[in-house]
């Protein structure tokens, strides 16, 4: 079945949007926005469908990193496919980052890092299908690791050099490790259209973040 998708990431500085004729990659642009995405991302959206000749309307899902990420980041993308989809009468599917990173591997067990500042990381395992083994958590590195599951371990992140030393004298010393691009948007729509032909797409009401670390003003709320 083909459809048209349009699928963007905007949960941190380096941000990407997509467009997708079914599982065939029309286009991938990666963007650069240090001070976010809500100022830009409008007119990226709009070039990108010029350049294919194609319309907001002909899109027949829409997609979203759901996180994790900036908190704002994360709003913005999600506000941004509600309020296409809602327009054009349109379904959305959201994609973990962490489930986009894992198609980026290719052992049966994928570790995936994204960093969470304040000395953590946003970390999951899935499998090869792209199941979660692990729930997703942020952590410690080092706690991470002695939680993994046993067996082989692929690690997935866009920049793993942070975290390379603490493999050293662990069971993970020799596990494989992949580089995933900065840009997530393809693979979140692939992952978008995969769900869409499944049925599994949704009403723009009803999609919501997936943050995993709660923000500082509700853990201010929490603890103070």
């Amino acid at each position: 079945m083909n459809a048209l998708i349009l699928a963007l990431d905007t949960t941190h500085e380096f941000g990407s949007i997509a467009l997708l004729d079914g599982r065939k990659l029309v286009e991938e642009m990666l963007l650069h926005s240090p001070e976010g995405f809500g100022h830009v991302l409008f007119e990226h959206l709009g070039r990108l469908l010029d350049r294919h000749s194609r319309r907001v309307e002909e899109v027949e899902c829409f997609a979203a990193a759901s996180g994790p990420g900036s908190f704002t980041g994360v709003r913005v993308g999600l506000a941004c496919v509600k309020g296409l989809a809602e327009a054009a009468g349109r379904k959305v599917v959201t994609v973990s980052n962490l489930e986009a990173l894992a198609r980026f591997g290719s052992a049966q067990q994928r570790a995936v890092v994204l960093d969470a500042r304040r000395g953590e990381i946003y970390g999951a395992v899935y499998d090869a299908p792209g199941r979660p083994l692990c729930d997703p958590i942020v952590a410690r590195f080092a706690e991470w690791l002695a939680a993994l599951p046993e067996g082989e371990i692929e690690f997935i992140s866009p920049d793993f050099a942070p975290f390379q030393q603490a493999l050293k004298g662990t069971r993970f010393e020799k596990s494989r490790i992949t580089t995933a691009p900065r840009a997530l948007a393809a693979a979140i729509g692939g992952i978008a259209y995969e769900r869409y032909c499944a049925g599994l797409a949704r009403d723009p009401a009803e999609i919501d973040a997936d943050y995993i670390r709660r923000s500082d003003a509700e853990l201010y709320w929490v603890n103070g």
